[in-house]
C-alpha cells in the first residue's frame, strides 16, 4: 500500500473547498480511479451505529449485502453500489497515485497537473459522498423494514435466538412466535386431557391385564390407593374404578351403602363417597345457623325431603331448602296449628302431619293442605306417637297407650287401650305391623321396654332384666323388624336384637358426660346419632366401636 505524499492531501482538501459540494449521485456512482462503489465513511457511520443497535447478537457477524467498514477519510467501496462492501486500500492508493503525478510534473505543468490532481480528487470526493449518500438512503430503507417487521411480529430482533445468522435468524425469527406458542398450547392442552390407553414404558406390572391389577389393588386399603392415584394420570383413572373403593365404602359412614350391599345412590362415584364420609368420621364440616328464636325450648324436628319441620310451640313449622341446600328461607313453606298447648312429639306419614300435644289432644294435619282434625286422645299430655300402615298408636303421661285408626271416616276412634301402669315416653310401631314397643319411666316395673299385640293389645314380651329403677327410655326406634335401638335416663344407648335374645341388649354405648340422652337416630348402616339437651351436643357413634366419634356443638 502506497502512502500519498503531504502535498497530496493539502491540495485535495483546497480543491473540495473551491469547487463545493459535489451534487448528490444516483445509486451506482462510478469514480474515475476505481471501480464502482457505495462504501466509504457514511458506511462505516453506518456499521458502527448497527453494532450500538444489534447489541451482542450482531457483534462480529456479517451479513450478505451489508458491509463494515471504518469512519476516515479517503476510504472507497468494493464491487458495485448495490452491494456496498467497503474496499479502502485501492481508494487510497488511486488518491496517491493522483497526488504523486502531480508532485512530478513541475511547476510549468502545476495547472495541468494540479488539474489532474484535482480532477481526481474531486471525483473521488463525489463518489466517496455518493456512496455515503446511497449508503444512508439502502440504510434508511433497510430499518423501515426492521421497525416494520418489529411491529408485525411484536418481537425485538434481540430476541431472537442466538444461534441464528443471516437468513436462516430472519426465518427463525418469522416462524419462532407462533411455533413456540402452538407448542405450548399443545402441551397444555395433553397435560390436562386423560391418556386413553396405560402407559408404554413403566414396571412391568402396570402391564399385566386389568382384572389381574384388580385383584391386586384390592388389597390396598384407603391411603395406599390415594398414593398411587399419584404416580401418573392412567393410575389415577384406573384407581377411580368403583369396584375397589365399593368395598371401603361398605365398611364406612354414611356412603350410601346398606350393610346388606345395597347401593343407595347409584349415580354418585363411589371414591367421591368416601371423601364424604370421612369428613362424617372426622367432624369436618361447615358450621352455619339454619333458624334462630329466642326463647328456650326443646323442639321436635324430621327432615322429609328437601323440607324441615320443626315445633315452635303450640305449632309445627315446615321450612323449604334453598337450591344450595346449605340452608333455609327465612319465610316458612307452611304452618300448622291446633293445640293449645306444646307440641310434644310429631311424625310424618302418607302425606300426613300426627301430632301430640301437651293438651291431651291428638292432631292430623294435611301437608299439602288446609285440613286439620284434632280430637281428644289421654286426659293427660300426650308424650310421644307413631303412625304407620294406617294406624296410629299415642303413649301419654296418664299411663295408657291407645290404638287409632288413619281413615278418614274412623279419626278419633279408639281401637285398643293398653294400660301400661306406668307413664309412657316413647313408642314405635314394627315394621311388620304386627306390635309396637314402648318405652316407660320405670317407676312400676323393672323392664320399661315392653312389646304389645298390635290387634289385641296383650303383652307379648319384655326387653332386659336389669335397669335401674328411673331408667325411663325417651325414645325407641326400629331399625328392621327383629332389631331395635333405645335410649333414655339411664345415658346409655343400647342395641337389642330380638331373635337372639330379650333379656339382654346386643351391644351398647354410654354417653362420656353422664348426661340424658333424648333422641337417636341411625342411617340403617353404622352411623349412630344421639342428642343430649344438657350440654347441647351432638354425638356421632361408629356402631363397630365403643367409644363415641366426635361431638357437635349445638
Amino acid at each position: 500500500m502506497v502512502s500519498p505524499p503531504p502535498g497530496a492531501a493539502a491540495a485535495a482538501a483546497r480543491a473540495r473547498l473551491r469547487v463545493g459540494p459535489a451534487p448528490r449521485p444516483l445509486m451506482g456512482s462510478q469514480g474515475r480511479w476505481g471501480p464502482p462503489g457505495n462504501g466509504g465513511p457514511g458506511e462505516g457511520e453506518g456499521g458502527e451505529a448497527r453494532k450500538l443497535q444489534e447489541g451482542r447478537v450482531a457483534r462480529g457477524k456479517r451479513r450478505k449485502g451489508k458491509g463494515k467498514g471504518k469512519a476516515g477519510a479517503g476510504q472507497g467501496g468494493r464491487g458495485s453500489g448495490a452491494e456496498g462492501q467497503p474496499e479502502p486500500q485501492k481508494t487510497t492508493e488511486a488518491a496517491g497515485l493522483g497526488a504523486e503525478a502531480g508532485a512530478r510534473a513541475g511547476p510549468g505543468a502545476g495547472r495541468e497537473g494540479g488539474g489532474s490532481v484535482e480532477e481526481g480528487a474531486r471525483r473521488i470526493a463525489r463518489g466517496a459522498e455518493g456512496s455515503t449518500g446511497a449508503g444512508k438512503e439502502a440504510k434508511g430503507r433497510d430499518d423501515g423494514k426492521k421497525e416494520a417487521w418489529r411491529v408485525r411480529t411484536g418481537r425485538r430482533e434481540d430476541a431472537r435466538p442466538g444461534r441464528a445468522q443471516g437468513r436462516r435468524g430472519q426465518a427463525w425469527g418469522r416462524i419462532a412466535g407462533p411455533g413456540v406458542a402452538m407448542a405450548a398450547a399443545a402441551e397444555e392442552e395433553a397435560a390436562t386431557r386423560e391418556p386413553a390407553g396405560r402407559p408404554a414404558a413403566g414396571p412391568a406390572l402396570w402391564r399385566l391385564p386389568e382384572e389381574l391389577l384388580l385383584l391386586i389393588c384390592s388389597y390396598l386399603d384407603m391411603q395406599a390407593l390415594g398414593r398411587l392415584a399419584q404416580v401418573c394420570r392412567w393410575l389415577r383413572r384406573f384407581t377411580s374404578c368403583d369396584l375397589l373403593w365399593r368395598r371401603i365404602a361398605r365398611a364406612s359412614l354414611n356412603s350410601g351403602f346398606t350393610r346388606l350391599g345395597t347401593d343407595l345412590m347409584p349415580s354418585v362415584p363411589v371414591k367421591e363417597r368416601v371423601k364424604v364420609s370421612q369428613n362424617w368420621k372426622l367432624g369436618h364440616c361447615r358450621e352455619g345457623i339454619l333458624l334462630k328464636w329466642r326463647c328456650s325450648q326443646m323442639p321436635w324436628m324430621q327432615l322429609e325431603g328437601d323440607s324441615l319441620y320443626i315445633s315452635q310451640a303450640n305449632f309445627i313449622l315446615a321450612y323449604q331448602f334453598r337450591p344450595d341446600g346449605a340452608s333455609l328461607n327465612r319465610r316458612p313453606l307452611g304452618v300448622f296449628a291446633g293445640h293449645d298447648e306444646d307440641v310434644c312429639h310429631f311424625v310424618l306419614a302418607n302425606s300426613h302431619i300426627i301430632s301430640a300435644g301437651g293438651d291431651g289432644k291428638i292432631g292430623i294435619h294435611k301437608i299439602h293442605s288446609t285440613f286439620t282434625v284434632k280430637y281428644s286422645a289421654h286426659e293427660q299430655e300426650v308424650n310421644c306417637v307413631d303412625c304407620k300402615g294406617g294406624i296410629i298408636v299415642s303413649g301419654s303421661r296418664d299411663r295408657t297407650a291407645k290404638v287409632w285408626p288413619l281413615a278418614s271416616g274412623r279419626l278419633g276412634q279408639c281401637l285398643h287401650t293398653i294400660q301400661t301402669e306406668d307413664r309412657v315416653w316413647s313408642i314405635a310401631i314394627s315394621p311388620l305391623l304386627s306390635s309396637f314397643v314402648t318405652g316407660t319411666a320405670c317407676c312400676g316395673h323393672f323392664s320399661p321396654l315392653r312389646i304389645w299385640d298390635l290387634n289385641s293389645g296383650q303383652l307379648m314380651t319384655h326387653l332386659g332384666s336389669d335397669f335401674p329403677p328411673g331408667a325411663g327410655v325417651l325414645d325407641v326406634m326400629y331399625e328392621s323388624p327383629f332389631t331395635l335401638l333405645s335410649c333414655g335416663y339411664d345415658t346409655y344407648v343400647r342395641y337389642w336384637d330380638l331373635r337372639t335374645s330379650v333379656r339382654k341388649c346386643v351391644m351398647e354405648w354410654e354417653e362420656p358426660h353422664d348426661s340424658t340422652l333424648y333422641c337417636l337416630q341411625t342411617d340403617g348402616n353404622h352411623l349412630l346419632a344421639t342428642g343430649s339437651s344438657y350440654y347441647g351436643v351432638v354425638r356421632l357413634w361408629d356402631r363397630r366401636q365403643r367409644a363415641c366419634l366426635h361431638p357437635q356443638q349445638l
